[in-house]
């Protein structure tokens, strides 16, 4: 949505070229009737009189000719000065506007803490900035293309434009106060000097790189990347599983963890669940019985994972369980435990 300030200087500036052309229109008409010029030459003096170049007369003028044309120099001076400093008020405003605009998205990043940064809003970055935005993260895009940054920018989804390979860059995106870092730019190269940059700058961050080549899967690792997502193998296995296992694959696709209408698969802390100083087991909690939804998974706090956990298993702090259920049985869930 436009600036109102912006469209009260659009509403002006159509104003002072509709003054433009009815002078012009009344300046050729006036020419063409009172000094019964060929409207060649009506248009001709119409604007050499407006825009006071100083050129002759097409034929001498009459003493009514020569009134009408000193008002029309009079008016035409009036008016294009009035279009000439809307316009360049304009043009000021709109850089003073542009420049407010960058202050407030930086104030409002620089107030994020333990967000999330997102490098490149290709094809990967729009989705992961998607997804981000059903869960409601908070999350900053670093994006070099100043046009597809002010296009989609807004209040839930702000941007820096600049190099995510600059040190400067990755501050304004507030990576010293991040949690988590999602390089997805195109180039293997661009994300491995990202990788290295952040690590050094914030050895607490998690990072999750792009990769285009297998060969890169390791140089990203050693740079300082927890995970490694190569999309093109991904969508290979993918399709390949299709084949093999369709009816599992189409099955698991239909599981969703994004909405809040359609959720399927959900993940969450013991410490949401209960107080952990008694410690409880699945067995205890009885998420079944309340809920309807499954305990299908356990990860425990060294980040080792148990698929379909034991009844009896103990939910210890720092530790979390993922639970299978119909959407309004995760709302259920939510409900009941304020998550």
């Amino acid at each position: 949505m436009a600036n109102p300030i912006i469209k009260l200087f659009r509403t002006k500036i159509y104003m002072a070229i509709a003054l433009l052309l009815l002078l012009l229109f009344i300046g050729v008409l006036g020419f063409r009737i009172m000094s019964n010029y060929t409207w060649i030459d009506a248009i001709y003096m119409t604007v050499i009189t407006i825009t006071t170049v100083g050129f002759g007369e097409v034929q001498p003028l009459d003493d009514v000719a020569k009134i009408f044309t000193t008002f029309l120099i009079l008016a035409s001076v009036i008016i294009v000065g009035y279009a000439l400093s809307i316009i360049t008020e304009y043009i000021l405003s709109k850089n003073d506007i542009e420049e407010l605009k960058l202050k407030k998205m930086q104030k409002k990043i620089d107030s994020l803490n333990n967000h999330i940064i997102i490098c490149g809003y290709g094809r990967n970055g729009k989705q992961a900035a998607s997804k981000l935005l059903a869960y409601k993260k908070p999350f900053v895009v670093i994006e070099n293309d100043k046009e597809i940054a002010e296009k989609d920018q807004s209040e839930t989804m702000p941007f820096v434009v600049g190099n995510a390979n600059d040190d400067e860059t990755l501050f304004k995106a507030g990576i010293d106060r991040a949690r988590t870092l999602i390089c997805a730019l195109p180039d293997d190269a661009d994300n491995l000097f990202v990788v290295l940059s952040a690590r050094q700058i914030n050895s607490k961050l998690r990072i999750i790189s792009r990769a285009s080549q297998e060969t890169s899967y390791k140089k990203l690792k050693l740079a300082g990347a927890n995970n490694v997502i190569l999309p093109d193998k991904i969508g290979g296995d993918h399709m390949a599983s299709l084949v093999v296992v369709p009816d599992l694959i189409e099955f698991i696709d239909n599981l969703s963890i994004v909405g809040q209408a359609n959720i399927n698969i959900e993940e969450i802390s013991t410490e949401k669940l209960y107080n952990t100083d008694e410690v409880k087991t699945i067995r205890d909690l009885d998420l079944r019985k309340k809920t309807g939804c499954t305990v299908i998974g356990y990860k425990n706090g060294n980040g080792e994972y148990v698929v379909n956990p034991d009844a009896g298993i103990k939910l210890l702090p720092n530790s979390k369980i993922i639970v299978l259920g119909q959407p309004e049985q995760i709302q259920k869930l939510n409900s009941l435990y304020n998550i």
